[in-house]
């Protein structure tokens, strides 16, 4: 297919997260069959015959906001910044990436009842949702909006950050502990709630794709040949979305076996199906799961 970046007025509007999120919600487009592409500096365009979309690359702090405005259609970014922004937007899917929670951390040592007898300062990237959180638990405090590297502050410019964490690792490094869990978030599929409305099927066929790619991920396919014998015991233990896939194989010397796994089964699996008697034991990828 002749593929164009010329961007339309009537395109669907995306908004894609700049940073870390960008390969990986690229990649979900990628497999999904739907192909980014540079138009200009600051605009993408995508390239499938199914759909017609206008790209383009922000902050995800800003994203949900934009999208509630109507300046994008649809859009990624973090759930922690749809809470954050307090934008009016519908989630039309948990991708799942880039997992963390928000968490209330403070120097070694200190302990949470102590920083509740006096006034405190605050470093946090989360105006909102700190501000939230501190007035909830009785804080007298100062906050102080940093734009980055908000675990440095501690402990000469602040007694308490309130940050994200995915391993705790930076935490550990810079002699901080979690005192507190605000929220976990992953980032999320968006949409602006009036062109839901009228564009639903494209939204929810975008949908259904990401979702078929992110279920495909999690599973592999095993394919085995089991004697007559044999076939009863091994489809008792086999884990499968509804039912295997079973078919006589030539000269009915018994049957071929399909059944699609989750990743995390098949380490046990396999030697179980061996010790039961299945041969010929295949495992392979898939590329996309509808159920």
């Amino acid at each position: 297919m002749e593929r164009s970046t010329e961007l339309k007025p009537d395109s669907l509007k995306v908004v894609l997260p700049k940073g870390r999120l960008y390969e990986r919600v690229a990649e979900l487009f990628k497999d999904a069959g739907i192909d980014i592409e540079r138009a200009s500096e600051r605009m993408y365009g995508l390239a499938n015959k199914d759909f017609d979309m206008n790209v383009k690359v922000m902050k995800p702090q800003n994203i949900p906001k934009l999208i509630e405005m109507g300046s994008h259609d649809i859009g990624f970014t973090g759930f922690d910044w749809i809470e954050e922004s307090k934008a009016d937007v519908c989630v039309i899917l948990n991708l799942g990436f880039d997992p963390v929670r928000i968490v209330a951390a403070v120097p070694e040592g200190a302990t949470k009842e102590q920083l509740l007898r006096r006034k405190i300062v605050v470093a946090s990237e989360y105006e909102n949702l700190a501000r939230e959180y501190l007035d909830r638990e009785g804080f007298d405090y100062v906050l102080i909006r940093t734009y980055g590297a908000t675990e440095a502050f501690p402990p000469e410019d602040a007694d308490m950050i309130i940050d994200n964490t995915s391993s705790g690792r930076t935490l550990r490094e810079q002699h901080l502990t979690p005192i507190d869990t605000l929220m976990e978030s992953s980032t999320r599929f968006i949409a602006n709630k009036k062109v839901l409305d009228r564009r639903r099927d494209e939204i929810e066929k975008l949908k259904l794709l990401f979702k078929s790619v992110l279920d495909a991920r999690e599973r592999v396919m095993l394919e085995m040949n089991v004697s007559d014998e044999k076939l009863t015991d091994i489809i008792k233990v086999l884990p499968c979305m509804r039912a295997p896939t079973i078919a006589p194989l030539y000269n009915n010397e018994g049957y071929a076996v399909k059944v699609a796994v989750k990743k995390g089964e098949v380490k046990e699996l396999i030697p179980m199906l061996k010790r039961l008697g299945a041969t010929d034991i295949l495992e392979y990828e898939l590329k996309k799961v509808v159920a």
